[in-house]
């Protein structure tokens, strides 16, 4: 019997970062010269808190189901985290436990959006937004953005819309964004929360690159009065923790039944050995803190030496760890153009594509979390490439 086949609702784009970054590692397998910049995941082990805490856990504990919401002690502990790191109270009750920021958004999604909802994102912003809540059967409304915003959106942008006749019932915001590392002010996150509330719009802030910036000033949109707003967090980036599939929401008081609910259907509850890792985690901040003075490096190497090449048209990368690049001088392919340089010099780089439906085509993202001499190396590779 012939089955139906795939439901119309996963008809969504692929991620093709992850399509490159297994090109990449099926490269670097065959022994060739390979120099990664593709992934957003750091390159550093979880922290060393972290691991010796579930070393003893392993020996000492029947790792079973937690609470829904994740286990108590880890709640309270990303409730402190806001205390230290912005001088927020946060409630432990409004904090949820989830199988990374992935499964955070699902969590969100469902239950502040129903079937037909429009949601606006913006545009160059992380496919998963848009991919997400397209399978969810939301409508995603595009909100291009380019360097006379600092690729952020704007309420001004918002009012333009609504005036339009425009439905909005949501808006993700992320700063740092990915893929271009741009941030948004304390003052403008708190004029798009009051304008969020104001109207009735559901703000989704998409915070798991806090931790990693560069002199800029980053303020979770926990910190606005009107706390209806949803915060999305993980241990990825700043905790170096991507494969553990471990993250956190703010969740305001009216979703919290919602979520809890939601949350036990989907996945039960978040890996147990992974919220124990992730309490280890909370104690490792100076080591953490370390890996950013390397970023930084990174970041100062790669800016230098793309502008050495010729690629000078950059968003500002405040926080996060990427360089995306307008390379419209280079190519009006970006996706075919970062095939041919991955098989003709070793470089692996995202297609702009991946993040902006119209423009990307002649933008690729360039990440320098992994390994330094990756990073070090890739100007001069791409520099003798580009003079063939």
């Amino acid at each position: 019997m012939v089955g139906r086949g795939p439901s119309a609702r996963s008809s969504v784009d692929p991620f093709r970062v992850m399509q490159v970054l297994a090109a990449a590692s099926a490269r670097r397998a065959t022994g060739a010269a390979t120099y990664d910049l593709t992934a957003g995941q750091p390159s550093t082990p979880a922290p060393s808190a972290a691991r010796a805490l579930v070393h003893e856990s392993l020996e000492s504990q029947v790792l079973g189901y937690t609470p829904t919401p994740g286990i108590p002690a880890l709640r309270e502990g990303i409730a402190a985290l806001y205390r230290d790191r912005y001088d927020l109270v946060v409630d432990p009750a409004s904090v949820f436990v989830t199988t990374g920021s992935s499964s955070g958004f699902i969590l969100s999604f469902l239950s502040a959006f129903d079937v037909g909802d429009v949601v606006a994102v913006v545009s160059p912003g992380y496919p998963a937004y848009r991919n997400t809540l397209q399978a969810l059967g939301c409508e995603v409304l595009d909100l291009p953005c380019g360097p006379q915003t600092r690729y952020q959106p704007t309420v001004a942008m918002l009012e333009q819309r609504l005036a339009q006749g425009q439905r909005i019932d949501g808006l993700i915001i992320a700063s740092p964004a990915n893929p271009t590392g741009s941030m948004l002010a304390p003052d403008e996150v708190a004029a798009l929360a009051a304008f969020c509330a104001a109207r009735g719009i559901r703000l989704i802030s998409d915070e798991i690159y806090h931790g990693i910036t560069y002199g800029t000033r980053q303020q979770s949109c926990a910190w606005t009065t009107d706390r209806s707003g949803i915060v999305v967090n993980s241990f990825s980036k700043y905790f170096s923790m991507t494969g553990w599939r471990i993250g956190w929401l703010l969740v305001p008081e009216d979703l919290r039944t919602a979520v809890d609910a939601l949350a036990g259907n989907l996945s039960i509850c978040p890996p147990a050995i992974s919220q124990i890792a992730a309490l280890g985690a909370l104690d490792a901040i100076a080591e953490c803190d370390a890996h950013v003075q390397r970023y930084a490096a990174n970041r100062r190497i790669l800016i230098d030496g793309l502008a050495s090449v010729g690629i000078t048209d950059v968003a500002p990368p405040d926080g996060a760890f990427y360089v995306y690049a307008d390379v419209s001088h280079l190519t009006d392919d970006s996706a075919v153009w970062v095939s041919r340089l991955l098989a003709d010099t070793g470089v692996a780089i995202a297609p702009g594509i991946d993040f902006d439906l119209r423009r990307g085509h002649r933008f690729v993202r360039f990440s320098f979390a992994g390994s330094d001499m990756d990073v070090a190396a890739t100007p001069a590779v791409l520099g003798e490439y580009l003079t063939r």
